[in-house]
């Protein structure tokens, strides 16, 4: 079979994986199983306090990554303070209890900002085979028993930032962010093999990689979509061609594009405009598929956009967040969410609502977003104030599972 055939088979797999996972008895990648941080079912709890926390288990050394969930199992990363091991987890969700835990050592100088760990990117699986990223530490595949499947070198990944960016499965292959201050490219590895299949060299190269690609799927073709430094882009998930290119208002290309309607909206991590775009076309589309764009705003470092129904929810890291008519641009609202608070992680949607946590002690506030900012419940998990939660909420058979850099807590 030709590899255009087998690339072509692996994306019809993967739609079909992903309608199959959309029940949330599953989170498998970050941001769920479509990367949009939409939660399907029903039963995600909209209040919360210390009292109910189910479980908590502290984990070894440090890290950023958010939870993934597959068949009652959740993975995890953490690294060494100096980053000279870095840690993948599994934990049972019942329970808590780790099941196993691998080491790996890194010998790789690797830089780590206040704001970054070095064990940041989050778990990818397809409920067989577990991939973790750790930048200049590797990528790294484990069966469900924790065995070691194969692991890959893929850069140096030098700067002073660290990296954020997440694998994601798509069909028989791993698709993985490489932006760096140096050469920078967009690959796709074999999820059975480790092996490369193909990689793509990009321009958003000045700030590093943080963003996680995401697919969509528009006038019948699914395309993988990653913000960047200098805008967002599309690619051809069979080959990695880049198919087209918006430009964007600013820079930092931390935030992932959300996709609703058929449209894509985004931001960047400095402050500037927030824009959507129509997805298609070919080259530069900037004058031809850029719909609107409108003034946010906040400061800068922004967790991703959400679209709830007709509603666009942006909030910068200084907690001031801006809500759009969906269609047209039109800024409805700005407000601070909470006093005295920062917010980095990317919002969770279930039922209509936005769940954004804060930095500081894992506070959720609750929002529901229209033509008036509403905020619903302001959820204490009964941490430390000087525990710091960077990772995204995970929703998961009426549970939510947040993980703070050295501990995870289930909640019900």
């Amino acid at each position: 079979m030709k590899l255009r055939s087998i690339f072509a088979a692996s994306v019809a797999a993967f739609a079909l994986s992903t309608g199959e996972l959309c029940a949330d008895e599953n989170w498998s990648q970050f941001r769920g199983p479509n990367g949009w941080g939409h939660a399907e079912t029903k039963d995600v709890p909209e209040k919360w306090s210390a009292s109910s926390v189910a479980w908590s288990t502290d984990l070894k050394g440090r890290g950023q990554s958010s939870p993934v969930i597959h068949g009652g199992k959740m993975f995890l990363t953490g690294a060494s303070e100096d980053g000279s091991d870095r840690y993948v987890f599994c934990l049972d969700t019942k329970t808590g209890k780790e099941l196993w835990s691998k080491t790996i050592p890194s010998s790789k100088p690797d830089s780590a900002h206040k704001m970054n760990s070095r064990a940041t990117p989050s778990c990818a699986t397809d409920g067989e085979i577990v991939v973790a990223f750790f930048g200049p530490g590797g990528m790294h595949a484990f069966d469900y028993d924790g065995n070691p499947k194969w692991s890959l070198d893929l850069g140096d990944f030098p700067g002073s930032w660290g990296t954020a960016a997440s694998p994601i499965i798509v069909g028989e292959v791993v698709v993985q962010n490489c932006d760096a201050t140096g050469p920078s490219r967009l690959v796709a590895i074999g999820l059975k093999d480790g092996k490369i299949k193909w990689e793509t060299a990009r321009e958003d190269k000045p700030k590093g990689g943080w963003s996680t690609p995401i697919v969509i799927e528009y006038d019948g073709k699914k395309e993988i979509v990653l913000n960047g430094e200098f805008g967002v882009r599309a690619y051809d998930p069979a080959t990695g061609k880049e198919n087209w290119f918006c430009k964007g208002f600013t820079g930092r290309g931390a935030p992932m594009p959300a996709f609703s309607n058929g449209l894509l909206y985004v931001v960047n991590g400095k402050p500037g405009d927030t824009y959507c775009v129509k997805p298609g076309g070919s080259g530069d589309v900037t004058d031809t598929h850029m719909v609107w764009h409108a003034a946010r705003k906040g400061g800068r470092d922004l967790p991703s956009p959400v679209v709830v129904g007709d509603f666009v929810f942006v909030s910068s890291m200084s907690g001031v967040a801006s809500c759009y008519e969906a269609k047209t641009g039109k800024l409805l609202w700005a407000d601070r969410i909470a006093e005295g608070v920062e917010f980095a992680a990317a919002p969770l949607v279930a039922n209509g609502l936005v769940y954004i946590q804060a930095v500081q002690g894992g506070k959720t506030v609750v929002i529901r977003p229209g033509a008036t900012m509403d905020v619903v419940a302001e959820n204490e998990l009964g941490a430390e104030s000087d525990e710091i939660f960077r990772a995204t909420l995970t929703p998961v058979q009426g549970h939510v599972f947040a993980r703070s850099q050295s501990k995870v807590y289930c909640l019900k």
